[in-house]
């Protein structure tokens, strides 16, 4: 099992060296230079999106919560085909007309005269947030790795980030679109391969699923976990309100920017919706079947790390019943999971600090090939900040994603929605999105999630949404309509003129 581990990560290591050969432009670096298919971004974006959060804190939930997760399990998968089938031919248009290479510099070159201000503004955000989110990858990775091999955590954090930070730093957004690749084909051979082994182990064991869930609680199959009410409309709501942070996810969203053509968009579409359905449904069954497993004894030493910890079901399961080598491979999915999502977002995050921050503060021009080993030094400072993050942070892989996907999503998704399809969109209605978002996301989840019941997921995008649209009506853009957007000039190779 050891010896197929390491050797995936030599693999992951080897592709990113692989494909970081040769001269890059530095927007190549940032956004691939428009050299992948949209089979190839699609299988990117669901790799970064489903993270550590997908394999072991769905599962866990599901292990824990029973039936009520599949409004968690359907907000995703409405989130998802929306921004691939509303809003990723869009995105693609606007990259083409503003030139711009992040998600930040795309809000920021629609308000002639307001680029800085946006630009900056939009950028610390995201980093702010995305160190919280890397910061969960990594400690799924120490998770991972002590439940497989009994290894310290600490140890399991160090080399998972140690490995994403060096591909990162090496071939960029080129790298990390062909890692993605690879690694999600092995989360989608780990979600739809073991739960197939794990019935075929249940009915050899005489195992009933069923009876077993029905003895784990009284609510454990009610689809509202036994609520009535207002109660369990708050519950499905909150479940279903993961669907609105996809819309403002820069670590997505660059997929739709970086595909080549309105075809490439509908190939992504089929590619990313039927990835998603195999992932989500698998990742279910594994929650649920975990129950049966753990009550028949079979789990052995590993129900008591499931009895602390339930998004250890996953690994546990894995390790007790399948055998070294096949192990190996399964949890090679888990950790991809991990790295491909803090992979992007490590790309994303230096990607927006040279063009949103550096770029804005700079007093003269920088060469292509400085921008280029600057984006680089950020990647590491980036890695080495998120390591310190997961090391001395105690909360769960589920409650950071949710803390950090609402967070990103309340501050962006709103103004990229009506960016898109609303001419009236002021900068003054960007500003509101960008600074709404982000302290309603604090404050909600700080003092009003607890005795409301209401999700901080929910509650900041719908307060964020709102203040957008009324300051775009207060404050509009002089004229009456959004102005023409600026944009870069661009040389054949793909680089700023």
């Amino acid at each position: 099992m050891l010896a197929v581990f390491v050797l995936y990560m030599v693999a992951t290591v080897f592709i990113a060296w692989w494909y970081s050969r040769g001269e890059r432009t530095h927007r190549e670096f940032v956004l691939g230079g428009g050299r992948f298919s949209g089979t190839a971004l699609a299988l990117s974006e669901r790799a970064t999106g489903e993270s550590a959060w997908l394999l072991l804190g769905l599962t866990g939930h599901a292990y824990a919560d029973g039936l009520s997760t599949i409004w968690v399990a359907l907000g995703c998968v409405i989130g998802i085909l929306f921004i691939w089938m509303v809003m990723a031919g869009r995105l693609r248009e606007e990259t083409e007309k503003t030139g711009a290479m992040t998600v930040s510099s795309l809000l920021a070159r629609r308000f002639p005269g307001a680029e800085k201000p946006i630009g900056m503004l939009s950028a610390v955000i995201l980093i702010f947030f995305f160190l919280l989110y890397i910061a969960a990858q990594f400690s799924g990775s120490g998770k991972v790795l002590q439940g497989t091999f009994g290894l310290d955590p600490f140890w399991g954090i160090v080399i998972a980030s140690v490995v994403v930070t060096v591909y990162c730093g090496l071939g960029g957004f080129i790298a990390v679109v062909v890692t993605d690749v690879f690694q999600a084909l092995l989360m989608i051979f780990t979600l739809v391969a073991f739960p197939v082994i794990a019935l075929f182990i249940a009915a050899s064991h005489d195992l009933q699923i069923a009876g077993a869930l029905r003895e784990a609680g009284p609510h454990y199959l009610s689809l509202t976990r036994g609520m009535t009410g207002s109660s369990a409309v708050i519950l499905v709501l909150s479940g279903l309100s993961w669907a609105l942070g996809y819309t403002g996810q820069p670590q997505l969203l660059t997929r739709m920017m970086a595909i080549r053509n309105e075809k490439e968009v509908r190939r992504a579409v089929g590619v990313a919706t039927v990835w998603t359905l195999l992932a989500y449904t698998g990742a279910i069954l594994i929650g649920l079947f975990g129950v049966a497993f753990v009550k028949s004894g079979l789990l052995g030493a590993g129900a008591s790390a499931v009895s602390t910890d339930a998004e250890k079901i996953l690994p546990a399961m894995v390790v007790a019943l399948v055998s070294p080598i096949l192990a190996g491979v399964l949890l090679s999915g888990v950790i991809s999971a991990m790295m491909s999502t803090a992979s992007s977002e490590v790309t994303v995050s230096s990607a927006s600090f040279t063009e949103d921050i550096f770029t804005n503060l700079r007093k003269r021009a920088t060469s292509p090939k400085g921008m280029l080993y600057l984006n680089q030094a950020v990647t590491v400072a980036v890695g080495a900040v998120a390591i310190v993050l997961a090391l001395t942070m105690r909360d769960t892989v589920y409650s950071l994603v949710s803390y950090a996907w609402s967070g990103i999503g309340s501050s962006f998704g709103p103004a990229l929605i009506l960016l898109l399809f609303w001419k009236r969109l002021s900068r003054a209605g960007v500003f509101a999105s960008l600074i709404t978002g982000t302290v309603a996301t604090v404050v909600w989840k700080t003092f009003f999630e607890q005795p409301t019941g209401v999700s901080e997921r929910l509650a900041s995008y719908v307060i964020s949404f709102t203040m957008a649209v009324l300051f775009s009506l207060v404050f509009p853009e002089k004229g009456g309509g959004r102005p023409s957007p600026t944009s870069t000039v661009l040389t054949p190779t793909g680089g700023p003129a």
